[in-house]
Order: structure tokens, then C-alpha cells, then sequence
């Protein structure tokens, strides 16, 4: 038959998503700039721009779960969204590398920079307890790893009820690991223009802080697609990827925790008593 398919590769149908998408990107950052430089039309602007790239990752993304949901992600489609995902953990990897190396670059050379005094922490700054709320939040990272691996395992086995359960547990325990790290920042005694230590903490801890809420989102939507009754036993890459991601976070926060909170804080000895006070 003439212009049938021989083959398990998707070739995708044209679309117009990039191109909008591009579009928004471009009100997005052309807004931020205004808005940075205090012009009157660069917050609109950036609101802008915001609500249109939002509305385009929700019109791609929901095309993207249709053709999973009509046939198109083969296995082989399936095994190179695999790929493709381990990738994008790699770069993200490397992304938080940068920070840590910014951070032991100053704690283990602290002579070299310029305003700490030569010592580190820095003079002057007041670390928080490391075994108040970080360790809070490193047992409820850990128990949220958990209760998705449950989730995951309930899917294999076909057990929709424990998938739902499993995820409305890790929504719940991201949700209070966000309010958790919030009230620590709202407490901390140092901001982030602190010298090089408030800098490096608070990119470091900030940018795992915004990996944990996009997470959250993830697990929602996946939630919502349970619900609708999407994913089987045999095809739930949707899922596997946010279980995936969900992971990786969990471990960057345990290197977080060790490298930052307790070494940064030379085991506690340094800790002010009413950091939290």
C-alpha cells in the first residue's frame, strides 16, 4: 500500500509549536531586560512573555501525551525517549557541578578570594543548624524517593490504587520539603549578596529548591493522567522520566546536605545557636 508506514520511528507532523514557542521565549527575555533596565513596558512584558511560554510547554507537552496515547511511542520511540532523558539528567548533572565547584573553589582556598576575611565561613556570617531543618528536609527527600518507587512498583504490578496513593504521597512530601526550605530562607541570617558563601548557598540550595517544584509539577500531571486512566504496566515512560528526575533530586539534596550544610559548617562546630531564633 502506497504511503504506508514500514517502519517504528515517529516522524513528527509539521507544527508551529516551535516557532510560537520561540515567539514567547523572545517576549520573555526581552521583558526581563526592560524590566531589569526599569522601562514602563518590561514587566508587562515579562508577564507576558511568561504566560505565553507557559501555555506553549502545556499545548506541546499535551500533544506529546496524545501521540503516546494514539500508538506513536513504539518501543523503539520509547527506548530513545529513554536515551534522551538520561541525557538531559547528565547535563543537569553537570549544571549542578558548577556550583559545588564554586563553592569548595572558596571553602577549601578561601586566601584566594577577596572580602572573606581568609577564613571559612566567611566572618560575620551565621550558619544555620544543619541538623534542624536541612536534616528535615534531607528525611523527607528520602521518604519521597520511597513513596515514588512505590508508585512505580504499583504501576508494573498494575495496582492503580497504590500508584495514586504513591504519588499523592510524594506530591504531599514535596510540597512540605518547598515550605520547609521557605521558612529556612525567610529565618537565614545572611542573604545572598553575603559575600561568596551566601552566594554559593543560595544557587546552589535555590536552583535544587526550583528542580524540586518543577518535580512536584511533574508528579501532578502524571497524577492527573492516572486519573484519566493513561499509563499501563508495559508503557509509562511519562512516569518513569518523572520517577527518574525525582531521584536525581534526591540525590543532588544529599550532596547538598553533607558538602554544604554539615562540612560547610565544620560538623556543627560553627553553628550560631539562634540561627532560627
Amino acid at each position: 500500500m502506497a504511503g504506508a508506514k514500514t517502519h517504528s520511528y515517529h516522524i513528527l507532523n509539521p507544527s508551529s509549536r516551535p516557532l510560537m514557542m520561540s515567539m514567547a521565549v523572545l517576549i520573555l527575555a526581552a521583558g526581563a531586560i526592560g524590566w531589569m533596565h526599569k522601562t514602563g513596558w518590561g514587566m508587562p512584558a515579562f508577564f507576558a512573555g511568561l504566560a505565553a511560554v507557559a501555555a506553549m510547554f502545556f499545548l506541546w507537552w499535551k500533544d506529546v501525551v496524545h501521540e503516546a496515547n494514539t500508538g506513536d511511542h513504539t518501543p523503539v520511540v520509547q527506548l530513545h525517549h529513554r536515551y534522551g532523558m538520561i541525557l538531559f539528567i547528565a547535563s543537569e548533572v553537570m549544571f549542578f557541578v558548577a556550583w559545588f565547584w564554586a563553592y569548595f573553589n572558596a571553602a577549601l582556598y578561601p586566601s584566594m578570594h577577596e572580602g572573606i576575611g581568609g577564613v571559612w565561613p566567611p566572618k560575620g556570617i551565621e550558619l544555620l543548624d544543619p541538623f534542624v531543618f536541612p536534616l528535615l528536609n534531607t528525611l523527607i527527600l528520602l521518604l519521597s524517593g520511597t513513596s515514588v518507587t512505590w508508585a512505580h512498583h504499583a504501576l508494573i504490578h498494575d495496582d492503580r490504587k497504590g500508584l495514586k496513593q504513591g504519588l499523592w504521597v510524594t506530591i504531599a512530601l514535596g510540597l512540605i520539603f518547598t515550605c520547609v526550605q521557605a521558612y529556612e530562607y525567610y529565618h537565614a541570617e545572611y542573604g545572598m549578596a553575603d559575600s561568596i558563601y551566601g552566594a554559593a548557598f543560595y544557587m546552589a540550595t535555590g536552583f535544587h529548591g526550583f528542580h524540586v517544584i518543577v518535580g512536584t509539577i511533574f508528579l501532578m500531571v502524571c497524577l492527573a493522567r492516572t486519573y484519566k486512566g493513561d499509563f499501563t504496566s508495559r508503557q509509562h515512560f511519562g512516569f518513569e522520566a518523572a520517577a527518574w528526575y525525582w531521584h536525581f533530586v534526591d540525590v543532588v539534596w544529599l550532596f547538598l546536605f553533607i558538602a554544604i550544610y554539615v562540612w560547610g559548617s565544620n560538623f556543627g562546630a560553627a553553628v550560631a545557636p539562634h540561627a532560627f531564633g
